[in-house]
C-alpha cells in the first residue's frame, strides 16, 4: 500500500514557523492501529488522514472524512491540521469547489479560500469561569467541557515577555491532573494598547496529556480563546498570535450565526509517499 503524505506548516506564510502537521490522503478506511502508527512515525502533534467520499477523487471530491491523531492517540478537534488538509487539496490537487466539507468526530467543518488565505468554519467554544482572583498575576481561570480546555488569564500587569518565558514541566502537569478532565491547558495575556503589533491578544498552549508538551499553533485552542476574548473586549474580528518558538499569527471572526471563522495561511514543505 502506497499512501501519499506531506509536511504542512500551517499559520504561517513562511517555511518553518506556524504549526507543522503531516496530512495523507487515504482512498478508504485504514484500521485504528494502523492510523496510529502512521502519526506514531510521523511525531508531529498532530497528523491528518483525508479520506474520500461518494467514490469523488481528491481534486473535484467536496465532501471528505477527516480524523487527526497525535502520536499517542485520536483527538476529537484540530484546527492546524484542518488548514494543513485543505491546503493539500485546494493548493496541490487542485480542488475546484469553493468549499470544502470535512466530517470529523466534531461535527461538519468547512474551508474556503480567500485571496491568500483559507477560512476555517468552526464551532465556538465559550469556556465557563472556574475562578477570578482579583488583581494578581492570574486574572482568570476557564473551563470548556466540550473541549477538556483549561484557559488562565495573565493579570495585565504581565507583559508578552513574562508569558514567552513561562517554562510549565510537562511531568508536574501530568502529575497534577490525572482525572482525565483537562487535555490541554491554554495561557493567554491581553495585547498592550501601547504596542504597534495590532494583536489583541497573546498565547500558549501545552498539552503533554495527548503527548504534545507545547503546541506551536492550534486552531482548536482559539475556539476557547475566542468565546472568552471576544466577550471582554466586546470585539467580533480579532487578530491573535501563539507565542511559541516558532510563532504563529491567527485571524478571527465570530460569525451572526454563532461560529467561528479561523483564517489562516499554509506552506507545503515536503511531498512523498508512505509504503506499507
Amino acid at each position: 500500500m502506497e499512501i501519499p503524505v506531506f509536511t504542512v506548516d500551517a499559520f504561517t506564510n513562511v517555511p518553518f514557523k506556524g504549526n507543522p502537521a503531516a496530512v495523507c490522503l487515504i482512498e478508504n478506511e485504514l484500521r485504528d492501529d494502523l492510523y496510529q502508527s502512521i502519526a506514531a512515525e510521523m511525531n508531529l502533534s498532530e497528523t491528518a488522514f483525508i479520506t474520500r467520499r461518494n467514490s469523488m477523487d481528491f481534486s473535484s471530491g467536496a465532501r471528505f472524512g477527516l480524523r487527526w491523531f497525535s502520536h499517542k492517540n485520536e483527538v476529537p478537534l484540530c484546527g492546524h491540521a484542518t488548514l494543513a488538509s485543505a491546503a493539500v487539496l485546494f493548493y496541490l490537487k487542485k480542488n475546484v469547489n469553493p468549499v470544502l466539507v470535512f466530517e470529523t468526530l466534531s461535527g461538519e467543518l468547512y474551508v474556503r479560500q480567500h485571496e491568500e488565505s483559507l477560512i476555517m468554519d468552526f464551532p465556538l467554544n465559550k469556556p465557563n469561569p472556574q475562578a477570578a482572583v482579583g488583581d494578581l498575576p492570574i486574572q482568570d481561570v476557564c473551563y470548556s467541557k466540550t473541549t477538556k480546555k483549561l484557559m488562565v488569564r495573565l493579570a495585565d500587569t504581565c507583559d508578552r515577555s513574562e508569558l514567552v518565558s513561562l517554562r510549565p514541566e510537562a511531568e508536574a502537569l501530568l502529575r497534577n491532573e490525572t482525572t482525565g478532565k483537562i487535555k490541554s491547558l491554554i495561557i493567554t495575556l491581553k495585547g498592550a494598547e501601547s504596542t504597534q503589533s495590532g494583536y489583541d491578544f497573546y498565547s500558549r498552549v501545552f498539552a503533554p496529556w495527548v503527548g504534545v508538551p507545547e503546541d506551536p499553533v492550534t486552531g482548536s485552542a482559539h475556539t476557547v480563546l475566542a468565546g472568552y476574548w471576544s466577550e471582554k473586549l466586546k470585539k467580533k474580528k480579532m487578530l491573535a498570535y501563539q507565542c511559541s518558538s516558532r510563532g504563529g499569527e491567527v485571524k478571527l471572526e465570530i460569525r451572526n450565526d454563532g461560529r467561528l471563522d479561523i483564517i489562516g495561511q499554509a506552506q507545503i514543505i515536503l511531498q512523498g509517499t508512505l509504503k506499507i
